[in-house]
């Protein structure tokens, strides 16, 4: 199984806790985030998201990411499914899981990944709201919730 997936199709959530974790006898502890597609955001009402990357720098930025969660934290295993193209509100839209032997190091890689996600992968995402569309920009918020891990964003203004 690959431990990332860039795709327009959605995923089973419980299909892929179950490859991840299959013939591990050692894990005791998988920790999932699955991000949908809000229907609103701070500019109003969102119809629609439309979400861009440049194939193989994505998935090498994010394999990145997993090798450096495997480096920080006791983890068996880790997956990273990211949906692009046009989705709707409420689709699913990020799935990261991630296992380990306890639950401690589980949370934590699961959110350092998701936190280093929201960052640092190449994604582009246009909004569709009653108002036309828009890009939307990185916010200082995400920067702040990847420097808790030691690291510095550079994405919001």
């Amino acid at each position: 199984m690959s431990r990332v997936s860039i795709q327009t199709h959605d995923f089973d959530l419980s299909a892929e806790v179950a490859a991840l974790r299959a013939g591990d006898g050692g894990i005791g502890a998988i920790t999932s985030f699955v991000g949908t597609v809000r229907d609103r955001s701070q500019s109003g009402v969102v119809s629609a998201m439309e979400l861009e990357h440049y194939p193989g720098m994505t998935e090498r930025a994010i394999e990145a990411m997993i090798d450096e969660a495997l480096r920080r934290f006791d983890l068996r295993g880790a997956r990273v499914i990211h949906r692009v193209g046009l989705l709707q509100a409420l689709d699913q839209i990020v799935l990261v899981a991630v296992s380990s032997a306890h639950r401690g190091e589980s949370f934590k890689g699961c959110e350092f990944l998701m936190d280093y996600l929201k960052t640092q992968a190449p994604f582009w995402k246009k909004e569709t709201t009653p108002d036309g569309a828009r890009w939307v920009d990185a916010r200082v918020a995400d920067d702040a919730a990847l420097a808790r891990w030691g690291l510095a964003g550079t994405n919001a203004e």
